[in-house]
């Protein structure tokens, strides 16, 4: 190859250009052959370069052989090194003949930033034998010859899927609670984001809307982002109002795609200055049938606070968010003004024929609040032991040095000091019950305080204690019916019933009892309890029937306990519970018969027909059925 170099060098033109030329003039001539036509002419030196490192690119010039055999091997200085570096010119093969020595070529460095992502194909994989790069990021393959270039390769960069295009300022590592793992995660600032979880801040929090015009507030969001907008408070009473527009029209649609009734409550507050206020909770099945509540309404209600005037409020509210032919029940509290809106409601509702069995389930009374009245009328008359205790917690808290002493007491008896003492409030009757209960808890401590303080002179006796004890276990029951009664996670309607039995027949027991004090307490309390007990809603019954852990069987051993066998109670709640699986049976929309029968000529089978008309009643059977354990189970005992 070296041999033929000369006589290649000498077909090169003489008409290079002029940067050729001038590269010409910088190159050394002891480094050319004597006998070559470029030792006289630069421009054939240069090609005769050029032409070298064509046949052999890892070849260079100052290791080609000396033509003189005289001449000794003068090692280049660096900076001719660098000079002569220089004046190489890296030429692009154009021809066939390059792109079969493509691979040796392959081996020279390559500089662009494109192999960064891209790696040759191997030529066990190569189909056509033509050389190939792949992205290594998502497996592309372009070609990768030098005489495509490198712009394919460098677009596919920009528009690869699996490459990340973010400025990593714009990230920042997030871990992930639940496996640990580090990931990056884009922190792209949305204005509107940013304003809606401001928003829902003040809402969540019950902040002012001039909590967006605190100084302290404003900085702290500025240091963490420089241009944050900052907004007034009008502009955030302006943006509340339309995420409350946008979440009312999601609602109403939730509740028109709702597939059941719809039961509500509905109660009235007072504020502290005397304002009056309403609130409307709807309880539903989603689509997915998954137990819903959400609050419909919570507004001012401007006085007279009557039956007229509650009613009128209801159906209102009933018709701005289209359900008012969807209502199942209404839960109200005890109160006459409530009675008189009920019946005005039912009135209206029926014209328009959008209630169960003419409305007679329609109204069903509180029974968080009945139990509260029972046991309040049971507590009018308290007993000396119960006195005595509400005095000794009076005594421990009165003072530090107190709590001190009573603190050693506990520990002296080994108890446990962190559940504490609670102090009752006379209108809350449930804390009666918590304050006995955490009393019996240190009963030990309470007499080795009374031991070790000669102040304390309010502890009860032996005997006392005892009846704390009773008047605790008499309370237990009514105590867990409410907080039973008062669940929003979970269906209540069919825990109403062996509740309201068991408290029933406990009221009995001890009114034929022994002590006077329960007996007493007992009596006043069943009084209570009998006259809301025959005004009870049917439904709460047929909720029970319905459960499969209950059914017909647990009512009936109930009447019999209470009323014996064959009450005239149980024949009641039998009767009401077909009335309305009637209802919901001719409500439904039926099958169209003649496709049935076109279908049954088709197969040609009449008994086949008839068997598929038993199917599809037994279905609607069921159908009705879920359709009635659906709209019950959604009852709520509690205004909550």
């Amino acid at each position: 190859m070296l041999a033929e170099l000369p006589a290649a060098a000498s077909r090169v033109p003489c008409c290079l250009p002029s940067p050729l030329l001038a590269a010409a003039s910088r190159v050394p001539c002891w480094l050319l052959p004597p006998e070559s036509p470029a030792a006289a002419n630069p421009c054939l030196g240069v090609a005769h370069q050029l032409i070298a490192k064509l046949a052999n690119p890892c070849l260079g010039v100052a290791h080609q052989p000396l033509s003189r055999p005289d001449q000794r091997l003068i090692e280049p200085t660096m900076s001719e090194v660098e000079e002569q570096n220089e004046d190489f010119v890296d030429l692009d093969p154009l021809d066939s003949e390059s792109f079969q020595n493509e691979e040796a070529k392959g081996k020279r460095r390559r500089r662009s930033n494109v192999w960064s992502f891209f790696e040759m194909v191997p030529d066990s994989e190569k189909k056509d034998g033509k050389p190939r790069a792949r992205c290594k990021l998502c497996g592309v393959t372009y070609m990768a010859a030098s005489k495509y270039g490198t712009g394919n390769m460098k677009r596919h960069i920009d528009t690869c899927p699996r490459r990340s295009s973010r400025d990593i300022g714009q990230c920042l590592l997030s871990q992930n609670s639940g496996s640990g793992s580090v990931s990056i995660s884009n922190l792209k600032f949305d204005t509107n984001e940013y304003r809606q979880l401001l928003i829902a801040a003040i809402v969540k929090h019950e902040l002012p809307f001039r909590f967006v015009e605190y100084s302290g507030v404003r900085s702290l969001l500025q240091y963490l982002r420089p241009d944050v907008p900052i907004i007034s408070r009008n502009t955030a009473k302006a943006d509340l109002v339309k995420i409350y527009h946008r979440e009312k029209k999601r609602i109403r649609c939730f509740l028109n795609d709702s597939p059941g009734r719809i039961s509500l409550t509905s109660d009235l507050w007072t504020s502290i200055t005397t304002d009056g206020y309403m609130c409307i909770t709807a309880h539903f099945l989603d689509k997915k049938w998954v137990l819903q509540k959400r609050v419909l309404n919570f507004s001012f209600m401007p006085p007279p606070h009557n039956g007229i005037s509650l009613s009128e409020k209801i159906y209102n509210l009933l018709c701005e968010w289209g359900i008012q032919h969807k209502i199942f029940v209404l839960t109200l509290d005890n109160a006459s003004s409530n009675d008189v809106s009920v019946e005005l409601l039912r009135t209206q509702l029926n014209i328009k024929k959008a209630l169960v069995c003419d409305g007679e389930f329609f109204h069903l009374r509180c029974c968080a609040h009945i139990l509260n009245l029972v046991v309040q009328d049971g507590l009018k008359e308290i007993d000396h032991a119960i006195q005595k205790v509400r005095e000794s917690i009076k005594y421990v808290k009165g003072s530090q040095t107190r709590k001190v002493k009573f603190l050693d007491s506990t520990n002296q008896m080994f108890l446990d000091s962190k559940k504490g003492l609670r102090q009752d409030v006379p209108t809350r009757w449930n804390s009666t019950y918590l304050m006995l209960e955490s009393a019996i808890f240190y009963r030990r401590a309470f007499s080795h305080l009374e031991l070790t303080d000669s102040n304390f002179k309010h502890c009860p006796s032996n005997s006392e204690w005892e009846k704390v004890e009773k008047i605790k276990g008499l309370l237990s029951v009514f105590y867990e019916a409410t907080c039973d009664f008062s669940g929003t996670k979970y269906p209540t309607a069919n825990l109403y019933f062996p509740a309201v039995f068991l408290i029933y027949f406990r009221l009995k027991r001890h009114s034929e009892g022994e002590d006077d004090y329960l007996k007493r307490m007992s009596c006043q309390m069943l009084t209570k309890f009998e006259k809301y007990w025959s005004e009870f809603n049917v439904l709460l019954a047929i909720a029970v029937i319905l459960d499969p852990r209950y059914k017909l069987h647990f009512v009936d051993f109930s009447y019999t306990k209470l009323y014996g066998d064959c009450s005239i109670e149980f024949m009641n709640v039998r009767t009401k519970m077909t009335s309305l699986f009637m209802e919901y049976a001719s409500s439904s929309v039926p099958t169209s018969c003649s496709t049935m029968t076109s279908e049954s000529n088709v197969s040609g089978a009449e008994s086949e027909s008839s068997v598929n008309k038993q199917v599809f009643q037994f279905l609607q059977l069921l159908l009705n059925l879920l359709l009635v354990l659906v709209d019950v189970s959604l009852i709520s005992l509690g205004v909550h």
